[in-house]
């Protein structure tokens, strides 16, 4: 190319670890920079900087994101007793995603990258399917007792005002176990606003759905504070040709093993954690799925679903070749820069990231794919190539395209 894309906005950059660190560097040094003269306030979530800020980093990039609006991040490790050990850390740091989720008050959703090549495991489905996962409360913020002997459990609520309620959950006549989840009005609210945003954004219809006939308090709220927020997106939809249907999560599940795919599903939080990955392996691949990360007031950041591939890494230190697949991770720096242009009018950016997907699917079309892929594919002989090779492939495919 002769002139590079312009850009007028910084977006945040998000290093992160090991495999997907690696790739990272490979995909900007090819995909990226000879290409878009890069605005980027770069940020090294990689756990030994983050270790050695004490995790302010993370909280810097968050405000970045919300300073600037668009993000895309590496794929991170969230320590564990044996990843203390290893990088000798100071503390078991929390996830970046939950603190990066909890300070943007977003929602998640999960889209599979297709191609025609590989077919998703419920032969019916034509079109993606989006998770769209609420990303606070319930299971994940519970409490737990266990009870080792007969006894009364109690749920019991003192308010500011003097307010005092309790039922009885359970007469325990000997040993058992018990639970107390919560969620607020104003977290489900920001659900409800983040996935309407969405759907009129992607040009998606919407389901949402819960239990509200068994959990007629908790699971209802959900129902009634979504329908409240969609009157304020009523006539966008309607404008659209989008709908807003709910219905029970049972009947959900069913629904959308006979449907056509081409909707977003949002769920509540547990229910989100499992179905993102029915619907990710019954697409192909955990390589092969999109996450976005969108705040009610439309802040936006792009990663890939999956982890740092730490296997892969291993080998990498030890001079073996690796072929991991870095769809997801390319696809997150595509939708970044694709929003960026986006937001500020840039039609070339823009087609940049819709370009730079399609050189993806040109490549993977024409046989060239890392490992995981070659398995899944029909109709196409496939060949087995490394990550470098694989990028470099894209490359190609991506400059015929700008020509």
């Amino acid at each position: 190319m002769e002139k590079k894309i312009q850009m007028t906005t910084p977006l945040v950059e998000m290093d992160g670890d090991e495999m997907t660190r690696i790739l990272w560097k490979m995909i900007k040094d090819e995909l990226i920079l000879p290409f878009v003269d890069l605005k980027a306030e770069y940020y090294d979530l990689g756990l030994v900087h983050r270790d050695e800020t004490r995790d302010q980093v993370t909280i810097d990039s968050a405000e970045a994101t919300k300073k600037y609006g668009v993000a895309v991040k590496c794929a991170t490790i969230t320590p564990n007793h044996q990843r203390m050990d290893e990088y000798k850390l100071h503390e078991m740091w929390k996830s970046p995603n939950g603190t990066i989720r909890s300070m943007l008050d977003g929602t998640v959703f999960r889209a599979p990258i297709i191609i025609d090549s590989i077919k998703p495991a419920v032969k019916n489905w034509e079109k993606p399917i989006t998770i769209a996962r609420h990303a606070y409360g319930d299971v994940y913020k519970s409490v737990e007792i266990r009870a080792d002997e007969a006894g009364v459990a109690k749920l019991v609520f003192d308010g500011e005002s003097g307010k005092h309620e309790e039922v009885v959950i359970h007469n325990f006549k000997g040993a058992g176990v018990l639970q107390g989840m919560h969620n607020t009005d104003k977290s489900i609210r920001s659900f409800a606003h983040a996935c309407f945003k969405y759907a009129v954004d992607t040009k998606q219809d919407l389901w949402f759905s819960t239990k509200d006939t068994i959990s007629k308090k908790y699971d209802a709220q959900f129902k009634i504070i979504f329908h409240e927020v969609f009157e304020e997106y009523k006539e966008q939809f309607e404008k659209l040709g989008l709908e807003f249907f709910y219905t029970l999560i049972d009947d959900a599940v069913a629904r959308v093993i006979r449907s056509k795919g081409g909707y977003i599903w949002a769920c509540k939080n547990y229910d989100g954690d499992v179905m993102s990955d029915m619907v990710s392996t019954a697409f192909g691949s955990l390589a092969m799925m999109t996450s976005v990360l969108v705040s009610p007031d439309g802040k936006y950041e792009y990663e890939a679903a999956h982890g740092t591939v730490t296997r892969h890494y291993y080998k990498y230190l030890k001079g073996e070749e690796t072929s991991t697949n870095p769809m997801a991770t390319i696809f997150a720096w595509s939708g970044a820069l694709r929003k960026r242009g986006e937001m500020d009018g840039l039609k070339d950016l823009e087609n940049f990231g819709n370009q730079l997907e399609a050189a993806c699917f040109d490549t993977l079309n024409e046989g060239i794919v890392t490992k995981d892929l070659v398995a899944l594919m029909e109709g196409v002989k496939p060949t087995a190539v490394n990550s470098l090779d694989f990028i470099k492939a894209i490359r190609q495919r991506l400059e015929k395209r700008l020509a």
